[in-house]
């Protein structure tokens, strides 16, 4: 049985993973774990990943961190609600996800007035 290969190959490229940042400057549900949980589902299933777990945290403050830990890598949010400022970031790897997918998921459900993403190719390997 052949190994399943994981990286992906573009533009004549063989890398691990892409990795999306994304920023959220003006936006809600940065307090709301339950909102948050939907979301990070949303977004995974958009993009065709296979979530293994989720895992959220709200700080005293109001704040919240989680990840949802994908087979194919993860999703993650931090919020500061005092800025209205989310950051979160996709790490995919494999050719069956499509990371991109997720980005207007997100932004029907945070809302954001302000986005800035960067891609990056993780883990050049030729």
């Amino acid at each position: 049985m052949k190994k399943q290969e994981f990286c992906i190959r573009s533009e004549g490229i063989k890398y691990a993973g892409i990795h999306i940042i994304i920023e959220f400057w003006d936006c809600s549900i940065l307090e709301s774990m339950d909102k948050i949980r939907k979301a990070l589902l949303a977004s995974a299933k958009a993009a065709g990943a296979t979530i293994l777990s989720i895992k959220l945290h709200k700080f005293e403050g109001g704040g919240v961190s989680g990840v949802a830990v994908l087979s194919e890598s993860h999703i993650s949010v931090h919020t500061w609600p005092e800025y209205k400022y989310a950051a979160l970031d996709i790490f995919t790897c494999g050719k069956t996800v499509k990371p991109h997918k997720a980005i207007p998921v997100l932004k029907k459900h945070f809302k954001p007035l302000r986005t800035q993403l960067m891609d990056v190719k993780r883990g050049i390997l030729e």
